[in-house]
């Protein structure tokens, strides 16, 4: 089983940057594609990211690609998204999720953290 974390979420006026953390336990962390996803008040959860078991190759939301960074570090079962010229639509709960690459379906989930971004 994997448990996930969240941190690094925060205050940020529109421009800034934040890096979200997400620690995973569990020992077959390097297994499990991992993404991040957010969810605003009153709408919809929403992907923003993935990165691949071996870190190699990710994958981003329209919205924020070439602000957004997804990375991981296997050997601090950690992953990150570096968030830079962070826009008020932005605000968000964010959630890292993790799901076994043999399937399609993201079955691991934090308890998120919260980014705000002020104009």
């Amino acid at each position: 089983q994997v448990q996930l974390v969240e941190s690094g979420g925060g205050l940020v006026q529109a421009g800034g940057s934040l890096r979200l953390s997400c620690t995973a336990s569990g020992r077959t962390f390097n297994t499990y594609t991992m993404a991040w996803f957010r969810q605003a008040p009153g709408k919809e959860r929403e992907f923003v990211a993935s990165v691949t078991w071996a870190g190699s190759n990710a994958y981003y939301a329209d919205s924020v690609k070439g602000r957004f960074t997804i990375s991981r570090d296997n050997a601090k079962n950690t992953m990150y998204l570096q968030l830079n010229s962070l826009k008020p639509e932005d605000t968000a709960s964010y959630y890292c999720a993790a799901r076994r690459v043999t399937v399609t379906q993201y079955g691991y989930w934090g308890q998120g953290t919260q980014v705000t971004v002020s104009s």
